[in-house]
């Protein structure tokens, strides 16, 4: 099975199992896991930040940034496709008892004068705005990257407006591939910084939180409040360390096979996308014009033992990662315009 939905259904490599097998262990609640707080301090590394904390999912992660950041009754700022807002169940408001207000954005990149006219202060109307969120590199928008200089002047007026900035940069090393710059580089300027082990990176369990060491102090009590002490964790600690050495350096095969699957896609009659914004490791395309619901060509794709997801009725979604070689993108490519071809033709697929 040629399975593209996702770079979060990668397997863990040779390497990250025998090092899950040798890893040296402690209860990290007690903070004597050796393998998680290796991990950490690389992390930390890895960001520029003066500390990290490895929790069991990005949501999580992304959560607890929130909470450090603002109060009951406040707002955040992101763009209107956010995972904060989309995948994350509500959290902002569930457990920070925040409201995200969303900008509509034509790429997922927001800009500072976008962000400027949505900031309010406290007032007898209105909530005040206390956290800017960006996404980085930005899911649904298609992987898309904020370039650093329009990245850092965010960062700046922010915090000049007494504002602080969480980057999710759950795919941040993909960002960093498609920019040509290290990921503390990016990261330079926002107060949190969340990426993900278990997407891109390709280990089996994971994310970090990356921040002050007072941020990250007061992260450790929500990690704990929402059930993330995971006690002998240094078992997935170990592929995480395998995936932050070892994973980056493939990133860039993962662009090139994205790229490649979307100039043959758009060469597919009934499909629509422009090959040109594809910048990272995830495709979007239209496929209204094939006549077919994008879940009835999912369910087709799946019959040829492919696997792609719809996002909604005519728009899909894939995502390549290191599991999926240039052949088999090749080879779904192909089943995608045999199923395309069977219905302009007017054939039973």
């Amino acid at each position: 099975m040629i399975d593209l939905r996702s770079d979060t259904v990668t397997k863990p490599t040779p390497e990250m199992r025998r090092a899950m097998l040798e890893a040296e262990v402690g209860d990290d609640v007690y903070g004597e896991d050796p393998t998680v707080n290796l991990l950490e301090s690389r992390a930390a590394d890895i960001t520029g930040k003066e500390s990290a904390l490895f929790v069991p999912t990005g949501t999580m992660g992304n959560t607890i940034a929130v909470k450090l950041h603002t109060h009951h009754g406040e707002e955040a700022i992101c763009d209107v496709r956010a995972h904060l807002l989309e995948y994350e169940l509500s959290m902002l408001g569930w457990f920070s008892g925040c409201v995200g207000r969303p900008i509509q954005t034509p790429d997922g990149i927001m800009s500072w004068e976008q962000i400027a006219r949505e900031i309010r202060p406290l007032g007898p109307h209105r909530a005040r705005t206390a956290l800017i969120e960006v996404e980085n590199t930005n899911n649904i928008a298609g992987g898309t990257v904020y370039p650093l200089p329009l990245l850092y002047e965010i960062c700046d007026k922010a915090h000049d407006r007494g504002l602080k900035v969480h980057m999710d940069g759950a795919r941040v090393f993909n960002a960093a591939e498609a920019l040509g710059k290290p990921v503390r580089e990016i990261a330079a300027k926002v107060d949190t910084v969340m990426f993900c082990l278990s997407k891109a990176l390709g280990a089996p369990v994971g994310s970090m939180l990356a921040g002050t060491a007072e941020d990250i102090e007061r992260a450790r009590l929500y990690r704990k409040r929402l059930g993330g002490g995971m006690r002998q964790a240094g078992v997935l600690a170990a592929a995480g360390l395998i995936a932050l050495e070892q994973s980056p350096r493939h990133l860039g095969e993962d662009h090139r096979n994205a790229r490649m699957l979307a100039r043959g896609l758009a060469g597919i009659p009934g499909i629509r996308i422009d090959p040109s914004k594809v910048q990272t490791n995830i495709v979007i395309f239209e496929v209204s014009g094939t006549g077919l619901p994008s879940a009835e060509i999912s369910a087709r794709l799946k019959e040829r033992g492919v696997l792609i997801d719809p996002i909604n009725d005519a728009v899909m979604r894939l995502v390549t990662h290191y599991d999926v070689d240039r052949e088999g993108c090749e080879m779904a490519l192909a089943a995608l315009a045999e199923v395309a071809a069977g219905v302009h033709s007017g054939a039973a697929v």
